[in-house]
């Protein structure tokens, strides 16, 4: 363990407030918002907070009329399978019961039946029977065929990624929770390595050799004990193959080559973290060094960059610049330099708006990560990567690590 101490998951479920939906309907001149999704659809996840089935369901958003009181916030409904009333009447309806002047509710049906169908259904019990219905632009081609069958028009609407670009201070303390759970698992990982011993030109640690997958398994461990799993995205590339972006083989660690851990665990209430390390054993301090010493450098130019009204774009522009300087190039995937963004977004999704390769302009509440890194397929790859959010002044880290490419025993994290 890392000798940080565990800090429980928050029961509470995360809140969504719908009056964006209504703005975005006034705005296209529609009557209602319609989704179908699963339990895996992120967008139905921060729409609904509903963690459950595995098969498609309907949601339908319509804002108030003329008929409703002052101040109400029109319907939303959830169509759930009939096994799954309960619950959805929990995640969905109860705990939003003061968020705000929505009136929820849950239509429940056969399991089977087609979501599109329930969405329709839904639509006509609250007298929207023709009309404009907006819709994301992932929406299932079935329950697309199904409303415009019943006469709907659909237009497509990016109003709910916009919306979760956006994290209120509810999803902030989520963000944090995970964040620092993954920080825990680095530090296990650290500490493996520290502790792992070169004999005959292998590591070996407790008495093995070591590889990815071992301290793969190391980490994982230690994002359970703490209430998070690691949603498959523990990536842990060694020598050649830390030049993989996503490796999730199993490959011995041999001393002097680059180990970079890039830990992704997702919480109960849907969202993520992400923070990178990269270590070397035993290194002579060549080329990963001088690697080392770019990336921990682009890391803090961009971080410095980091501001309300900042472009997403000039935040990678003050990397890349800062890598070139070290003679790490921008390069395509597969070359020696620098081939990727330096960071996107992070929340209900590991990788949602902003980007940070785009004319977006950056607010508060907008978290992204910032992971310069740079590659050699012939050598290994070094990234370094924190997980922030933008600040009225500048921005904030959601959990400290420390950086060094030199593992530790000796990370007690608060």
């Amino acid at each position: 363990m890392s000798g940080q101490p565990e800090r429980p998951v928050d029961p509470v479920i995360p809140t969504t407030r719908l009056s964006f939906l209504r703005r975005a309907i006034d705005d296209a001149d529609a009557r209602a918002f319609v989704h179908v999704g699963d339990r895996f659809d992120d967008t139905m996840r921060y729409l609904t907070r509903f963690s459950g089935p595995d098969r498609p369901y309907a949601f339908v958003h319509v804002p108030a009329d003329s008929q409703e009181p002052a101040g109400g916030g029109g319907r939303a409904i959830l169509c759930a399978p009939r096994l799954f009333r309960e619950q959805a009447e929990r995640e969905f309806v109860t705990a939003h019961v003061t968020v705000d002047a929505v009136d929820r509710s849950v239509r429940s049906h056969a399991a089977g039946e087609p979501a599109g169908v329930r969405a329709v259904e839904a639509l006509d019990a609250v007298g929207v029977t023709t009309g404009s219905v907006l819709v994301p632009q992932h929406i299932p081609h079935d329950a697309a065929v199904y409303l415009q069958q019943a006469g709907y028009e659909l237009q497509s609407t990016s109003a709910v990624a916009e919306q979760r670009a956006v994290k209120t201070d509810m999803e902030l303390d989520r963000l944090q929770i995970v964040q620092t759970a993954a920080t825990a698992g680095m530090a296990r990982a650290e500490t493996v390595l520290a502790e792992s011993t070169e004999i005959n030109d292998e590591l070996r640690w407790d008495g093995d050799r070591l590889t990815t997958g071992r301290l793969r398994r190391e980490i994982n461990a230690e994002l359970a004990a703490r209430g998070v799993r690691d949603a498959g995205n523990t990536v842990i590339g060694a020598g050649k193959s830390a030049a993989d972006l996503h490796f999730t083989g199993d490959a011995a660690i041999d001393p002097g080559e680059t180990v970079l851990i890039d830990i992704s665990p997702r919480g109960p209430h849907g969202y993520y973290g992400d923070l990178t390390r990269t270590f070397v054993v035993d290194g002579d301090g060549g080329w990963e060094r001088r690697a080392y010493v770019a990336v921990e450098s682009a890391l803090d130019v961009a971080f410095a960059e980091l501001a309300p009204g900042v472009t997403a774009a000039s935040v990678h522009a003050e990397a890349a610049a800062e890598l070139a300087a070290y003679g790490f190039p921008a390069a395509e995937e597969g070359e020696a330099g620098f081939t990727h963004g330096t960071g996107h977004g992070v929340g209900v999704s590991l990788h949602e708006a902003p980007g940070l390769t785009g004319d977006t302009e950056l607010q508060p509440g907008h978290v992204v990560t910032i992971e310069p890194g740079v590659y050699d397929p012939d050598r290994g790859g070094v990234r370094l990567e924190d997980l922030v959010v933008i600040t009225d002044g500048g921005a904030e880290r959601l959990a400290t690590y420390p950086r060094s490419i030199v593992p530790s025993t000796d990370r007690f994290l608060d």
